[in-house]
């Protein structure tokens, strides 16, 4: 005959696991809206849309944060994010970091550019805080592979001041002295990284 504590200790294994359970599904369905647009293998293939594979957990809960708090401008994921609570934030942004990180596109890209690119990244000290191999880390995006035309998009609005980092200045001045021929070719070197 099993004991009291060994049936209260059974049901609370059942419990956990039952809560284990729906809190898998509320997280798949709530993360749904987010995979149909920045792709559910973690590779958006929507036009300007950024892919979340293998950003930092941390990163996009701040990022859902400032959606929610309206301190991002994008009318879509402002609309998404605004009744996410804090547990869904979490839950979300730990669900989406397991996604695989985007690997380089297929074809040949452009040597000049990337050659240019890589250039500014290394004058700029962009792997200073985007890291090695432009992975990111805890507030930092995952760059590396980024799809193009958001990477431009991205440092087109943190030049011009449009999009705000943290509270500080990085972004902006680290970004101030270069053209956009030069912007164009940080984001085509980033989108083309092979390690």
């Amino acid at each position: 005959m099993r004991s009291t504590a060994s049936l209260i200790r059974s049901k609370w294994i059942v419990a956990v696991g039952v809560l284990l359970f729906c809190t898998e599904i509320l997280s798949a369905e709530k993360a749904e809206p987010c995979l149909a647009c920045h792709g559910a293998s973690g590779t958006s293939q929507t036009p300007l849309t950024p892919s979340l594979g293998g950003q930092p957990a941390f990163y996009i809960a701040a990022q859902l944060f400032l959606f929610r708090g309206g301190r991002r401008d994008n009318e879509v994921m402002t609309a998404q994010a605004k009744d996410l609570s804090d547990d869904d934030l979490r839950t979300l942004s730990d669900r989406i970091a397991k996604l695989p990180a985007p690997k380089s596109p297929e074809g040949k890209p452009d040597a000049a550019k990337v050659s240019a690119g890589k250039s500014l990244l290394e004058r700029n000290n962009c792997a200073g805080c985007h890291g090695k191999q432009y992975d990111g880390n805890n507030n930092v995006p995952h760059i590396a592979n980024q799809r193009e035309d958001y990477l431009l998009k991205a440092l087109k609005d943190y030049k011009s001041g449009k999009r705000i980092g943290y509270g500080n200045a990085v972004m902006p001045e680290t970004l101030g002295g270069l053209t956009e021929a030069e912007l164009a070719d940080v984001a085509h070197a980033l989108a083309h990284l092979r390690n």
